[in-house]
C-alpha cells in the first residue's frame, strides 16, 4: 500500500472513474493488448468490489474514502479515510481527515479540487445534479462532456487541461468522471444506432485508452503524480436475463482498479 501520508502534499492527485466499466471487459481489452496507453503503467486491472450498484450511490462513498474494496479482503487499509469511530480500515499509511470527505480534506490540505463532470449526476442542472459537483473548489459540465457525444473523453481531458493552466503553482486534486463508456455507446463500434452490447463497451474503453496520453503526458509537465483508475459499478447486457446497472449481478459489482505513481519530467 502507498503511503498517502507522504504522497499528500507533494504530489498531484487524479481520480478517473470510469463510470460503468466492467471488470471483464477492462480485463479482456488490456490482456488482448488493446490498450496501449493503460498498458504502460498496469499489467492487469485488480478486480474489485464496488461499495454502489449506480454512480450516485458509489461516488458518495467513493468521497467518503471508501474506494472498491478488495474481494478477499475487504477489510485492507484505505488510502484516504474521513475520521469516525469504529473504522478497521486505516492504517498509519492512511491519509485521515477531519473534513465530511476526502474532497474536502485536500482542499485543506492545500489543494485546488476540480470535478470534470460526465454522466447526469454531474450536470449541475437541478439541486441532485449540484450535490457531487459541490464537493469541488471547481466544476465543469457541459453536452460536449455527457454520455451523448462521441469525443467526450477528449472533451473533458481538454477542460481539464485549461483550467489547471490557471493553477499552474498549485497542488492538484482532479477528478474526472469519464462518461464514454456509460450507455449509449454503440457508435464506438457500430456506423448505425442499435442496442449497446459487449462488443461496443469494449470499444468505448478502446477510445478512452486513445486518449489518455494527452492526460498523462500534462502531469508529467507538473509534478509527481498519483493516478487512481477505477470503475464506479459495471453492468449487464442480458446475463441472467439482467439488463443495465442499479442491480445485483457480479457484473456489476466486480470492477476494475488500478493504482500507480507517475513521475514528473520537469527538472
Amino acid at each position: 500500500m502507498l503511503d498517502m501520508n507522504q504522497i499528500v502534499g507533494s504530489h498531484d492527485i487524479v481520480l478517473l472513474t470510469l463510470d460503468t466499466l466492467r471488470f471483464d471487459v477492462a480485463q479482456r481489452e488490456l490482456a488482448q493488448g488493446n490498450l496501449p496507453v493503460l498498458s504502460r503503467y498496469i499489467s492487469a486491472w485488480q478486480p474489485r468490489h464496488s461499495p454502489g450498484s449506480f454512480t450516485y450511490a458509489a461516488h458518495h462513498a467513493i468521497f467518503a474514502g471508501f474506494f472498491p474494496t478488495e474481494i478477499d479482503n475487504p477489510a485492507a487499509p484505505r488510502l484516504m479515510a474521513v475520521d469516525f469511530n469504529g473504522s478497521r480500515t486505516i492504517d498509519p499509511r492512511t491519509r485521515v481527515f477531519n473534513e465530511a470527505n476526502i474532497v474536502a480534506g485536500l482542499a485543506q490540505a492545500g489543494y485546488f479540487t476540480l470535478c470534470i463532470g460526465g454522466v447526469g449526476f454531474f450536470n449541475k442542472k437541478t439541486p441532485l445534479g449540484m450535490t457531487l459537483p459541490g464537493l469541488f473548489q471547481q466544476s465543469y459540465w457541459a453536452e460536449n462532456t455527457g454520455v451523448t457525444d462521441p469525443a467526450s473523453t477528449f472533451n473533458q481531458i481538454e477542460m481539464a487541461k485549461q483550467l489547471l493552466d490557471q493553477q499552474q503553482g498549485q497542488k492538484a486534486f482532479l477528478f474526472i468522471n469519464v462518461s464514454a463508456i456509460h450507455q449509449p455507446n454503440y457508435f464506438y463500434q457500430y456506423s448505425n444506432k442499435q442496442p449497446d452490447d459487449i462488443e461496443s463497451h469494449g470499444a468505448a474503453l478502446r477510445y478512452v485508452d486513445s486518449q489518455l496520453a494527452n492526460l498523462f503526458d500534462y502531469f508529467k509537465q507538473r509534478r509527481n503524480t498519483l493516478f487512481i483508475l477505477c470503475s464506479d459499478h459495471g453492468t449487464c447486457y442480458g446475463e441472467q436475463g439482467y439488463v443495465g446497472h442499479r442491480l445485483a449481478h457480479n457484473n456489476v459489482w466486480t470492477v476494475p482498479y488500478a493504482e500507480f505513481i507517475q513521475r514528473a519530467v520537469v527538472e
